[in-house]
């Protein structure tokens, strides 16, 4: 069974109880949260996973009212090429 959680450092896909991917964020002071890490497991590469759990961390940030810094260098990537991160993007840290 295949089951997104949230943990203390973030998200985590599970399958089958076993962490395949996750993503780390933390709050980067009170108006920001910093993605700093994101992994999927080899068998899962090519599958937007990461593209996913990233989404879902938006996701969160602006349910929060918070804008997102991406310390990783995945995310800061995604940043750069979807402009519908843009305006949630923190750009001056």
């Amino acid at each position: 069974m295949e089951q997104v959680i949230e943990t203390q450092q973030g998200l985590a896909l599970q399958i089958d109880g076993e962490t395949k991917a996750e993503i780390g964020f933390s709050d980067y002071d009170e108006q920001s949260i910093s993605i700093d890490h994101t992994f999927v497991s080899e068998e899962l590469r090519g599958q937007k996973v990461g593209q996913d759990l990233v989404k879902r961390a938006v996701d969160i940030a602006r349910k929060q009212g918070k804008t997102v810094v991406p310390a990783c260098s995945y995310a800061l990537a995604l940043f750069k090429r979807n402009k519908d991160y843009h305006d949630i993007w923190r750009k001056d840290v």
